[in-house]
């Protein structure tokens, strides 16, 4: 076989037939790993990428054949529990992904094998609470509750307390709740001017993402006066739903499936309605542009929310380019180091965040695209948070070196990651400088000067 043909196509990916009962044959799921994996020990290009293929590689070197055939099934395992899915190997690395004979997709092996862990074991408490997050979100959004929960998260006490018993790391960043819900705090604020679209758009609807509605609303009140600014009218998802992407992450597709069909009817209406539909979070858009539609092929409402969902600055850049956006910036940011994250690279949609922060005047962008190890909740348990913390050192130091004055990226957990990270292992690059946190949106209403 020449191992080069079908190499030079684009990637493809095949939908995933979780429907079926050969989905969920262990022994053929076994069989696969073992052809993929011994596939990946003789190519090792990925070994940089996170802790799945090092692990890997280390089981093989360390067994008594030195080759994958001297490594127990048994701890497969390690190598799946490694993987949190952010796709960049299949993206970035891999020669053999499809239309490759090979056809090789890593990320969708892995999930496919915490699916059946997860069918056959089920899950942790730890994690299915922290993937729980409309559950944590409305529960934490009761004041006195939120009050309560963010000054407790605060201690050392309840933090060695929350490691010894539910596995989250102690030092670990967690997000804290907002006293007031997006949501509810936005809702005054749907009517807005009229203009329309050329090639995109020229209505908005918004999917607020369980983190900006729970934890971080200020996110979703940056977009909405951008949008307000730009005259673009917008209006709320009627109903919504987390999105399903740390149920996936869990392998827990059923539970994927629950939220599709809380979610996906709402927003195909609005899809069907001409609007373009903005989510603030990256795993988010993704879980509608990809995930979604590979798991569900045959729906026809999926692929209706596919067409119409984009990433903020997509949507913003290409209003830019029909000529509709305005360019009234009042303030200039100084240098901004700006993170790309992996669920963002995987939209194949190109660097559209830095290509409108380069707009602004009197502003230097500094860009790091690599994975900062974070991934949701994978980063913040007791025994991921050290490989997080390393994977991501590449991406503090490249960060920290530019001087910032705003650190920045589109992923508002990896953000958090990011500021931590750089406080312990790249402070003495700062030269004394204190950098803001600051999300993409947030940089751009602040240099409209709203």
């Amino acid at each position: 076989m020449n191992v080069r043909e079908g190499s030079l196509e684009a990637p493809t990916r095949h939908p995933i037939d979780w429907k079926s009962e050969a989905f969920w044959d262990e022994a053929a799921l076994e069989k696969e790993m073992e052809r993929v994996f011994d596939i990946c020990h003789g190519c090792r290009r990925c070994v940089s990428l996170c802790g799945a293929f090092p692990t890997l590689f280390d089981l093989v070197d360390n067994s008594p054949t030195m080759e994958l055939d001297g490594v127990p099934k048994e701890r497969y395992g390690e190598v799946v529990d490694q993987c949190y899915l952010c796709d960049m190997c299949f993206m970035t690395k891999c020669p053999y992904v499809p239309p490759h004979p090979w056809n090789l997709d890593f990320p969708h092996l892995m999930l496919r094998a915490k699916a059946v862990k997860f069918r056959r074991r089920g899950a942790r408490f730890r994690d299915r609470l922290l993937s729980s997050t409309d559950a944590l979100g409305k529960l934490a959004g009761i004041p006195v509750v939120t009050q309560t929960i963010n000054a407790v998260n605060r201690t050392k006490p309840m933090r060695a307390l929350m490691e010894s018993q539910l596995g989250v790391d102690r030092e670990a960043w967690i997000p804290e709740y907002a006293s007031r819900k997006f949501r509810s705090a936005a809702r005054a604020n749907e009517a807005a001017p009229v203009r329309n679209g050329q090639r995109t758009p020229g209505k908005v609807a918004i999917y607020a993402t369980c983190y900006v509605n729970y934890n971080e609303p200020g996110i979703g009140h940056d977009l909405l006066a951008i949008l307000e600014h730009n005259e673009i009218p917008y209006v709320l998802a009627e109903k919504e739903a987390c999105c399903g992407m740390p149920k996936l992450e869990l392998g827990d597709l059923q539970a994927v499936e629950r939220l599709k069909n809380v979610n996906i009817p709402a927003l195909a209406r609005l899809a069907r309605d001409g609007y373009a539909i903005l989510t603030a979070i990256p795993s988010c858009t993704l879980m509608y542009k990809q995930e979604l539609p590979l798991l569900f092929p045959d729906d026809p409402d999926v692929a209706e929310v596919k067409r119409a969902m984009w990433d903020p600055f997509e949507y913003l850049v290409a209003r830019h380019k029909d000529g509709l956006l305005k360019t009234d910036f009042k303030r200039p940011l100084g240098t901004v180091s700006y993170h790309v994250p992996c669920h963002a690279r995987v939209q194949n949609i190109g660097r559209k965040t830095e290509e409108l922060l380069k707009l602004l005047p009197q502003t230097t962008v500094h860009t790091v695209e690599r994975c900062s190890g974070h991934s949701g909740t994978w980063g913040v348990k007791k025994e991921f948070h050290s490989m997080a913390m390393k994977i991501g050192r590449p991406v503090f130091k490249g960060m920290a070196q530019a001087q910032p004055d705003y650190i920045s990226s589109d992923c508002a957990l990896a953000g958090h990651h990011i500021e931590q990270g750089i406080e312990r292992h790249a402070r003495e690059a700062l030269d004394g400088k204190s950098p803001r946190l600051a999300h993409p949106i947030t940089l751009i209403r602040i240099a409209y000067g709203l």
